[in-house]
Order: structure tokens, then sequence, then C-alpha cells
């Protein structure tokens, strides 16, 4: 019940706002052909942050160089500014008492939204923590 509390609130206070950003940034990678995978990227960290809270990202351990090399592209081309809107939606929330969980939770969200190859969004309910791997 806590979950969709603040998924709830989270969708209204900066996960819709969050989503946009994300979608126009697949919208713009896939217009530019070669950048697709960081558009389908883009899309699914998008549909995390409308709904981040009973998931959690893993890195993939079968992620190589060519996730690495993706990740540097990333970072110039979308990643940047991506993180710019987490840092001031983080920044907005931490205002108020109430938002502080919601502005903690913006932050951890930078990580994969600068180094989203090699990442993998699961439910907190199908994987061990700690073991990095989904089950």
């Amino acid at each position: 019940m806590l979950r969709l509390i603040l998924n709830v609130v989270w969708l209204v206070l900066s996960g819709f706002w969050l989503f946009l950003a994300y979608l126009a940034a697949g919208i713009l990678a896939c217009v530019l052909i070669v950048t697709i995978p960081f558009g389908v990227a883009s899309f699914r960290i998008g549909f995390y942050a409308l709904w981040p809270f009973g998931r959690d990202v893993v890195r993939r351990p079968t992620a190589g160089a060519a996730s690495t090399i993706g990740n540097v592209l990333w970072i110039i081309l979308f990643g940047w500014w991506l993180v710019l809107g987490h840092l001031g939606t983080a920044i907005a929330l931490a205002i108020t008492i109430v938002g502080l969980p919601l502005a903690w939770a913006n932050l951890k969200l930078i990580p994969v939204s600068l180094f989203p190859l090699g990442s993998q969004i699961v439910d907190t309910d199908t994987y061990v923590p700690g073991s990095r791997i989904a089950t």
C-alpha cells in the first residue's frame, strides 16, 4: 500500500514530467536512426521514472565493452540534460519535508540516467537483493 501511495504522489509531483523528458529523448534518438538503441533505453528508463517504487536497477553481468562505449555516447548526447532534470526536480522536492523521500528517489535515478546500457530494471519482488541476478 505504501508503494502505491508513494508512486501516486511521485507521479503527480515529478514522475509525469520526467517521463516526458525521457519520451522526448527517446523520440529524438529514434529519429536519428543510428541511436535507436538509445531511444529504446530512454523509453525503458522513462517508464521506470514514471512509477519507480517497487522496482530497482541492477547491472547485467553480461554487459561488456559495447555498453560502456554506448554509455559514454549516451552521456554526451542525452544523459547530461536528463540528470539536470533529476537534480532540478530533487531540489524542488527537497524544499518540503514531505518531498524528501521523493527527492532521494530522484537522486537514486541519476546513475541509471547516466549509464542506462548494461542495466536492467526489475521488480523488487522478483529478484534476490544482493545477488544482482533476476530470478
